[in-house]
């Protein structure tokens, strides 16, 4: 297999307006191969404590969370519990049906690489207490105009409730246990999602997300546990205490809820390629890149996707996808980004045997609107420095 030198960044980078405002905004790199070797660890971890930022702090990863679903979903099909190109009502127990094609099946492999038809206009957070299947019957959630397989790609969140909820149904276990069983402890990281399971010391080290204008947006002191940390409707407990595995696994966020330091998620980027984590069936099925979104407007920035995993920089005359415009090297690289309660961050395997992790918060949003996709100027230069300090590192 080959071995990847990955570079592990916790990065908050405010500009520069920002940066003379809280002088203290948190900073840490680590380079490793083998061995992790801690390089930068500056700032705080929020703006109210001013505790130091650690290498390894958690954070909100936001749609890196997407990869991570996917890798227990190739290791259930390893395990022989789910199959990729089953119909998921059959793990579900209700009919999950376009309306206007009732008799096209809906599938994992599908709802994994964005092309079940779903779309985001019904929304796709559902609170404990309410039901997955009364989103799915709702005619905004889906494409209208072809059936699912051959509807054009549509990055959309609301598959990932679907696909979490089936994995629950197929094996009788929650989500959350289905990640740390699979993922977390084989490959040695802590890490959790909606800080279910986290231990009060990861939880004390969380760090805050700021939006561009200073407003605290996810896990600040006041937005963490024992505060209820799951979408929870109104007049419904906040307690996973009566929760039905395969019921509504939206309720643990799968989305992009998983929180995790920088150097434990470049060992996840490791362990993609780690003999024995997958087999290489599963492994060859989760780097096959579809065509994605490169000839669909609106989705040029997953210009190319495969099961839970994007490729970046393979073409770009029409590609918003460009993370390494400030090195211009030919470099192609496969896993996922994350933009999220003014965070940035992405999970990187890059073609010459070298990887990446980050994140970057107060970032304001892409120039022309959310929609616009992108990576923004801010992630470029963060690149540009990380590939620097990788070359003096080698150098030494």
């Amino acid at each position: 297999m080959i071995r990847y030198l990955l570079i592990a960044l916790a990065l908050i980078l405010p500009n520069a307006a920002q940066a003379e405002d809280h002088p203290h905004a948190p900073v840490a790199v680590a380079l490793y191969s083998d061995n992790v070797t801690p390089h930068i660890n500056e700032g705080v971890r929020n703006f109210e404590s001013n505790e130091p930022v650690e290498f390894n702090d958690p954070v909100r990863i936001a749609s890196i969370s997407k990869l991570i679903m996917a890798l227990v979903t190739m290791r259930l099909v390893d395990e022989g519990k789910v199959d990729l190109d089953a119909d998921v009502s059959d793990y579900l127990g209700f009919k999950v049906r376009s309306p206007n094609f009732p008799d096209a099946k809906v599938t994992l492999a599908q709802l994994l690489s964005h092309r079940a038809g779903l779309r985001d206009k019904a929304g796709y957070i559902i609170p404990l207490g309410d039901s997955l299947q009364e989103k799915l019957a709702d005619p905004e959630a889906w494409y209208a105009d072809a059936p699912p397989g051959e509807a054009p790609f549509e990055y959309a969140n609301l598959g990932s409730p679907v696909v979490a909820t089936a994995l629950e149904a197929a094996t009788g276990e929650r989500y959350d246990r289905l990640l740390e069983r699979l993922v977390f402890e084989p490959l040695g990281v802590e890490a959790c999602i909606n800080w279910i399971g986290c231990s009060d010391d990861m939880v004390s080290r969380a760090v805050a997300l700021y939006r561009h204008t200073d407003e605290p947006a996810r896990d600040y002191p006041g937005d963490l546990p024992p505060d209820c940390s799951i979408p929870v409707a109104e007049g419904v407990e906040c307690s996973l205490e009566n929760y039905v595995p395969g019921t509504n696994a939206s309720v643990f966020s799968p989305q992009g809820g998983v929180r995790i330091g920088m150097i434990d998620l470049a060992k996840i980027g490791q362990g993609l390629t780690r003999d024995g984590f997958l087999s290489e069936r599963s492994l060859d099925l989760l780097l096959t890149v579809d065509q994605g979104g490169g000839r669909t407007k609106g989705q040029e920035f997953f210009c190319h996707y495969a099961m839970g995993m994007q490729m970046i920089n393979r073409t770009l005359n029409r590609c918003k996808d460009n993370l390494f415009a400030e090195i211009s090297d030919g470099i192609v690289a496969i896993g996922h980004s994350g933009e999220a309660y003014g965070l940035q961050s992405g999970l990187w395997l890059v073609d010459e045997g070298a990887g990446i992790a980050y994140f970057r918060t107060q970032a304001p949003p892409p120039v022309g609107g959310e929609d616009t996709g992108g990576f923004t100027q801010g992630e470029r230069d963060l690149i540009k420095r990380a590939r620097e300090l990788l070359a003096t590192k080698q150098t030494k």
